[in-house]
């Protein structure tokens, strides 16, 4: 059974991503108040994006990655910039990693 992972934008301009396995139930449920407890008091909504799945469990899965990117990322994914995408899948804070130069594998260093 196929398996969808969705965002919705609420009226507060909040997202809010999750996964079904039926996304026109499920949008009905979440339109009407009965969706979960962060669209309940956050009506109306709007689809804004959806991956269609083999199976709900991949869609959950996504669904958990995605819920842990910024705002940004995700808008990014829900307009298809995939250039802002890879931006942002880098880390954005001053760790170790930023600090680097230059890498070269030790066996090319002649």
């Amino acid at each position: 059974m196929p398996g969808y992972m969705y965002i919705l934008e609420c009226a507060d301009g909040s997202f809010y991503t999750g996964s079904t396995k039926n996304l026109e139930k499920r949008m009905q449920e979440h339109r009407s108040g009965k969706g979960a407890i962060h669209t309940k008091s956050r009506l109306p909504v709007k689809l804004l994006y959806y991956e269609k799945y083999w199976s709900v469990k991949d869609a959950f899965e996504r669904e958990k990655q995605i819920q842990n990117w910024s705002r940004k990322k995700k808008l990014a994914l829900i307009n298809r910039n995939i250039k802002d995408l890879e931006l942002y899948s880098n880390c954005q804070n001053s760790s170790t990693s930023k600090r680097i130069y230059e890498w070269k594998h030790p066996k090319n260093d002649k």
